[in-house]
């Protein structure tokens, strides 16, 4: 069996690699991922392995966005440190679901899950994923202020916001809205046709992106049509990639 990994911190990697050759030594590791970017890449260009090892929170967003990308039939483990994730939707939809840091028990535990498993069984385990990566998206957040609970559509979000540990939306009136999750579940929730995660402070929507300028070092400096905290800068190897975004056609949900 040949299984592949997507998991970006190196020591979680090694620790799931060192497990495996004690557990189950007939798994070839064919590939060590770190990023959304990089899976979908080696997938689209690679023949797809028997097995996933996937992390959920990788370093350039959720690996949701890989599904999207990818059509993935083989049967999946996902692992994470965060155990704020749905996790009753992670069990039915996926072989297993293993908290950091893993331990060989629950390795085996997974392993023997998937053994059982017909090959009618496994496809289905991937098809479930992708239907639960798709039905991610949020089309109201609810924004606790004081007293009151305020809907906020993503329609009225010009970008979100980190600062601090602080997390916020900006609406295109100027409107600060304190919002409970992460950039990076809001970089799941908020459809990457309309929305982008130029850095790691800000998530910006399509129709607000006013302008841009050559900043230093081939870079990009965005101005929205709402005014930002601070400069919002595209780094040179994003470039490409947020031009594509902003200038493809794309329905806006």
């Amino acid at each position: 069996m040949k299984a592949l990994i997507i998991e970006d911190e190196t020591a979680a990697a090694r620790n799931l690699q060192a497990i495996l050759r004690q557990v189950a030594p007939g798994i070839e590791i064919v590939e060590v991922l770190e990023s959304v970017r990089e899976s979908v890449e080696w997938l689209q260009n690679n023949t797809h392995p028997d097995l996933l090892f996937m992390d959920v929170h990788l370093a350039d967003g959720d690996s949701f966005r890989i599904f999207r990308d990818v059509d993935i039939s083989a049967p999946i483990i996902f692992t994470t440190a965060y155990d704020q994730y749905a996790l009753e939707a992670f069990k039915v939809n996926s072989i297993d679901y293993l908290l950091k840091p893993i331990n060989s028990a629950e390795v085996e535990r997974a392993l023997d899950k998937l053994r059982r498993l017909s090959g009618d069984e496994r496809r289905e385990y991937g098809m479930r994923i992708k239907t639960m990566a798709e039905k991610q998206h949020t089309d109201v957040f609810l924004v606790h202020i004081r007293d009151k609970i305020i809907p906020l559509h993503r329609n009225n979000i010009a970008f979100c916001y980190t600062c601090n540990e602080r997390v916020t939306a900006y609406g295109y009136d100027g409107t600060i809205y304190p919002l409970d999750k992460t950039l990076e579940a809001l970089q799941t929730l908020l459809p990457e046709n309309d929305f982008f995660r130029a850095n790691r402070q800000f998530i910006v929507a399509r129709r607000a992106v006013k302008e841009m300028a050559v900043w230093f070092g081939s870079r990009l400096s965005l101005q929205l049509s709402v005014e930002t905290p601070e400069r919002i800068i595209i780094s040179k190897a994003r470039v490409p990639e947020f031009k594509g975004w902003l200038t493809a056609a794309h329905p806006i949900e």
